[in-house]
């Protein structure tokens, strides 16, 4: 079994002693109950992740010393999900399955036919509860870099957004059950690209005002399977595909730290 993944802000060089506590500390040591000598990872959500040894245990405090440490690749191209405010908690079900399936950006998108709002004191509670949610699916996950939650984007500021990618060289792609082309075809037509938007509606779907906006920036209003799926798992879906369509699935390149001696036997 894969050792559990842990955060810290700023992950320890070989030899040194990485420290859990806090929330994290009390994962360790109170939840899962690692114990001296078991191994376990500790990741800063920026690609380096450290190989660590368990020292000592206790309720909410592990020290474990660092035997290896490597830096990971981000996954090409990168994929920024604009995910419209779902209902209640799924909100943060549709975050969960985005960053399991690799989403590298997630930006909550107030949709014209949006049924939830964030305003006021909402808005930053939503963004909080969506940051929470991409770190712990990123632990649970196993990965290496965990996905940014953006600002929120009205409709307008959307439009800007993704007018902005598309000049920067993006394939911007709005998930709509009447689009003119398959996704897998809208894809592969593309060729090579560095990055990709995907572009998720509400339950009441992308307006017409919307997909007139952003299909005449150059983006694509793509179909992508005969099934019509819930806003809260539609890029999930849309990311699998994407692993492979395009290489976001070979293995990311490492890098071992430079200054580290081999990892103990």
């Amino acid at each position: 079994m894969t050792p559990p993944l842990f955060r810290l802000d700023a992950v320890p060089a070989v030899g040194e002693t990485a420290v859990l506590d806090g929330a994290e500390g009390r994962h360790a040591g109170s939840a899962l109950r690692v114990r001296p000598g078991e191994l376990l990872r500790i990741g800063d959500g920026r690609g380096r992740v450290a190989d660590c040894s368990v020292l000592t245990s206790g309720p909410g405090r592990v020290e474990a010393e660092v035997l290896a440490v490597t830096t990971v690749d981000r996954p090409t191209p990168l994929v920024t999900v604009v995910q419209a405010l779902p209902k209640s908690e799924r909100g943060e079900l549709a975050v969960e399955l985005a960053t399991e399936a690799g989403a590298d950006r997630i930006v909550p998108w107030q949709a014209d036919r949006c049924v939830s709002r964030w305003a006021g004191p909402k808005l930053d509670k939503g963004r909080a509860k969506w940051a929470n949610a991409a770190r712990a699916a990123a632990k649970q996950s196993r990965r290496e870099w965990e996905p940014a939650i953006g600002d929120v984007l009205d409709s307008a500021g959307l439009t800007a957004f993704v007018s902005e990618e598309i000049a920067a060289g993006a394939l911007a792609l709005v998930l709509h059950e009447d689009g003119a082309a398959r996704f897998a075809d809208a894809v592969t037509a593309a060729g090579p690209v560095e990055r990709i938007i995907l572009v998720i509606g509400p339950e009441g779907g992308v307006s017409d005002a919307e997909i007139d906006a952003l299909t005449g920036l150059g983006a694509r209003a793509v179909v992508l399977g005969p099934e019509v799926l819930r806003t809260s798992s539609a890029a999930a879906v849309a990311l699998g595909a994407l692993g492979v369509l395009t290489r976001r699935w070979a293995r990311a390149g490492t890098t071992l730290d430079p200054t580290a001696p081999p990892p103990r036997k």
